[in-house]
């Protein structure tokens, strides 16, 4: 005799398993690896390599009283090309160390989405084709001094992470040479107006990494990273640093005046935001914690970009406000020219 087993009302109320279909799933696999070499090229942070590059590019070109625009995209193409392959190189130096910290750990080399070899030959084949279109777009002094910043960066700066406290001088060197790769691309030469723009870069990369360096000093120190923040426990000397170098910055910003590539407009504009500068690295030396940290690092990703626009916007209202801005020559003249220069 069989027994009819009723049909179980909660196991017929299960809803179906939803599949996906395969054209989705590929789509989502092609998102993903997108996003992963997003973060391994660094897209974000590199654009304000490229903004520093252009600047550099724009400047040298209103220097010499011509801007050719089609040099400019070659420019920053090859700059790009080259922080891109520096970037997934340096995380192929580094992977070791990023599994070990918590900021890092969850990029593409420490959990295995991207496998290292791949990494390595991509990092290359970036860094080769930015030199190689620096050569044949731009200048070779363009190429060189991108093939330097390249040497320091991965062959100097990042072994020197794990061994002594300069690293950071040397990574500020390297950080600061795309405004010089964008003025050589343009002129084929360095003024001294471009070395303005490079002693701005070259001092305000300290306290933008000291700032991140206390924020995630712990896992700096378990990977063995020397860092000043990491070995200053009460944060007091990190805060004379950051002081000290902001007001040397603000200092510097004036340079540009000095030299004669911009003017009054871009000098208030700099006193102000040099002010704002101190005084947050002030705030933070009075109790040093995450939180002013966090907030001096905004001050440094504020402060460049706030300033380059300035020197750009008073070039700009120069020419605008020039009686020969409209005449139909395409030269663009910042308030002194080389030709004006004594």
């Amino acid at each position: 005799m069989k027994l009819l087993l009723a049909p179980n009302p909660a196991r017929s109320r299960q809803p179906a398993k939803t599949e996906v279909a395969p054209a989705e799933g590929a789509q989502a696999t092609r998102l993903s690896r997108w996003a992963d070499w997003c973060e391994l090229a660094k897209v974000r942070l590199n654009a304000m390599v490229l903004c520093s590059a252009a600047l550099g590019y724009m400047c040298g070109s209103a220097w010499q009283g011509n801007v050719d625009w089609s040099g400019l995209v070659g420019a920053l193409l090859g700059t790009a090309l080259l922080a891109a392959g520096s970037a997934v190189m340096n995380q192929y130096q580094e992977r070791e160390l990023d599994a070990l910290m918590e900021r890092t750990g969850r990029r593409p080399l420490p959990t295995g989405r991207v496998r290292p070899e791949t990494a390595l030959r991509m990092g290359v084949i970036f860094i080769l084709g930015g030199l190689a279109v620096l050569i044949s777009a731009t200048t070779p002094l363009a190429a060189l001094l991108g093939a330097i910043t390249v040497a320091l960066y991965l062959g100097v700066y990042t072994p020197l992470k794990t061994r002594t406290t300069l690293n950071t001088l040397v990574g500020a060197v390297a950080g600061a040479l795309p405004p010089l790769i964008g003025w050589s691309a343009a002129t084929g030469q360095l003024d001294s107006p471009a070395w303005s723009l490079f002693l701005i870069q070259f001092l305000w990369q300290f306290p933008h990494f000291w700032s991140i360096a206390w924020l995630y000093r712990d896992d700096y120190d378990r990977a063995g990273m020397k860092m000043v923040p990491v070995l200053d426990a009460t944060g007091h000397m990190t805060g004379r640093l950051l002081v000290n170098h902001s007001l040397v910055l603000t200092c510097a910003s004036f340079s540009p005046v000095l030299v004669g590539l911009t003017g009054t407009r871009y000098l208030i504009a700099a006193v102000g935001l040099g002010a704002m500068f101190v005084v947050i690295s002030w705030w933070f030396l009075l109790r040093p914690e995450k939180k002013r940290a966090r907030y001096v690092l905004w001050m440094s990703l504020i402060y460049l970009p706030m300033l380059y626009l300035f020197l750009i916007a008073d070039g700009a209202w120069a020419v605008l406000t020039t009686p020969s801005a409209t005449s139909l020559e395409p030269a663009m003249t910042f308030p002194l020219t080389n030709s004006e220069n004594p």
